[in-house]
Order: C-alpha cells, then structure tokens, then sequence
C-alpha cells in the first residue's frame, strides 16, 4: 500500500475515532474493548508513519486526538491506559474541548 493511502486510513480512522467517542457521558455507551482495540491500531498506524510526513501532519494529528481526548476525560479518568495511549500521538496544543475547531479547511470557502 502507497504511503497515501496509508495516510488516508490513519485519518479515516481517527476521524472515526473522534466521532464515536464525541460527547458519551458514560461507558456504557461505549465499547471498551473494542476502543481498546481501535485505540491500539490507531497508535500503531501513527508509530509508522515516515517522521518527514508526521512533521507535516503533527498539528492535524494534535487536533484530532486532542478533542477525541477531550471527549474522553468526563468518561474515563486521565490515568486510563486509553487516555495515556492517545497522548503519545500528542506532541502540540491540543483544543480546549471537544467542539474545538479553530482551523479552517483547505477545500472551505472563506467567506
């Protein structure tokens, strides 16, 4: 598989990550072990990523997870093995909560 596409499947993932754990105020609305799992294959991706690559993609990556974080804090306590496994793919700022979006994308209209 292409270094693209490789990077497109990280995103897609976190993204995916992001959006499932947006706003749960418990676990049980969550699948524990299947975030475990999807945790665990998310950092794995990112620990293969070329470092030219993650220098470029680093803040988006900061973002993402950050408010993935942040969604998960209320739920699960910043000592669990998921909060600490997100965090080594945290290098940068990261928002302030989940609703965060500070960026506006490449492909938005400005006006």
């Amino acid at each position: 598989m292409n270094t693209h596409a490789q990077i497109y499947e990280f995103a897609s993932s976190v993204g995916s990550f992001e959006g499932y754990v947006y706003k749960k105020i418990s676990t049980d609305e969550l699948d524990m072990d299947a975030l475990l799992s999807w945790t665990n294959n998310i950092v794995a991706a990112y620990q293969l990523i070329p470092e030219a690559i993650l220098q470029q993609i680093q803040p988006l990556c900061d973002q993402t997870v950050g408010r993935a974080v942040k969604s998960l804090l209320p739920v699960l306590n910043e000592s669990h093995e998921i909060i600490k496994k997100l965090g080594t793919m945290i290098v940068g700022e990261v928002p302030k909560h989940p609703d965060d979006f500070k960026k506006t994308k490449w492909f938005e209209n400005e006006n």
